[in-house]
């Protein structure tokens, strides 16, 4: 493991100061689906959980990612669970387009206006929807990252070339497999 703390910037009380972001799948290449009670989804969000504090005890301060459904969701809930618990923890949003969640259902969409509303800076890419939006989205956070957590299954699409792009970034990445 290396040792994340290395890429992060001192603060002017000696300590390191670091981003930790985050990619993964969306509920269509989930196991379960968008079935947030089965067991495999739980078992995730505990990992999520853990990996989140994790970040944050090797000197994480900064949290973000892309606040797309399933995972990024995920990321996000366990962030700002965190952050009862401990002060100094910022979520930062990076948004695609001002039209990312148009398409989606109602339930998705109140959700992502509940978790934007609980960000504490908010990144919009691009002022509209243009093709290749999304990539362009992961490529600036991954450039702005310290170090990446992943929930990813091997595959292709975004997460895939996020994981890609952050490995010849040279960034850790910490997987959690599916």
């Amino acid at each position: 493991m290396c040792c994340f703390a290395c890429r992060g910037v001192i603060c002017g009380s000696g300590g390191i100061l670091w981003s930790a972001l985050f990619t993964g799948h969306r509920p269509e290449k989930l196991p379960w689906g968008s079935r947030e009670t089965d067991p495999r989804c739980c078992a995730l969000k505990i990992q999520l959980d853990r990996a989140v504090r994790a970040a944050w005890e090797a000197g994480a301060t900064t949290f973000a990612c892309g606040l797309a459904r399933g995972c990024d969701f995920y990321f996000a809930e366990a962030v700002l669970r965190l952050q009862e618990q401990a002060e100094g923890i910022s979520l930062e949003a990076w948004i695609p387009c001002p039209e990312q969640p148009n398409r989606w259902k109602e339930p998705d969409q109140a959700r992502y206006r509940t978790l934007l509303t609980r960000c504490s800076r908010v990144h919009v890419v691009e002022p509209a929807y243009a093709p290749g939006c999304m990539l362009r989205r992961n490529r600036a956070m991954l450039q702005a990252a310290d170090w990446l957590i992943s929930v990813y299954d091997g595959s292709g699409g975004g997460t895939g070339a996020a994981v890609a792009y952050a490995n010849r970034l040279g960034l850790p990445v910490e997987a959690i497999w599916l």
